[in-house]
């Protein structure tokens, strides 16, 4: 749970942050089919309390798991501005993306400390996995 780490005062300079969590095969295969069913079970509910947690304290704004690789597709604008759909991202890539958070929150150091936590989620025999989770602020548009 994430109260171990502080109190957070929503206020209005808070900023979203990007947290994606990268798989560590570029093919979708974590693994997780040969885990015991507890340890699948521990993983997924760690991911639910974190999440609850979040929107408890008023920072979760989304977040998604995402299908493997192997569904994705490229879209590119064709001449007449028509979808021309391509397979990829493809397999060879060492990381994909596998989920995102996206939080309101004071500060980086509040969004590293989510990162963190979630990083720490439990694996086969419950070892944290440290999975390896990008932090990116959420720009805004240019003024025009």
């Amino acid at each position: 749970m994430l109260s171990n780490l502080g109190a957070t005062d929503r206020r209005a300079g808070d900023v979203k942050f990007m947290l994606m969590m990268h798989a560590p095969k570029g093919n979708g295969d974590w693994g997780v089919a040969a885990w015991q069913p507890e340890d699948v079970r521990a993983m997924v509910a760690y991911m639910h309390d974190l999440n609850r947690d979040l929107k408890a304290r008023g920072e979760l704004v989304s977040a998604e798991g995402l299908m493997p690789p192997a569904e994705a597709r490229i879209v590119r604008a064709g001449r007449h501005r028509e979808p021309v759909v391509t397979d990829g991202p493809f397999a060879e890539t060492k990381e994909f993306l596998a989920g995102f958070w996206i939080v309101e929150c004071p500060s980086a150091s509040r969004a590293y400390q989510i990162a963190a936590h979630a990083s720490a989620a439990p694996g086969p025999g419950g070892t944290p996995m440290s999975i390896p989770i990008e932090v990116r602020a959420v720009g805004a548009a240019p003024e025009v």
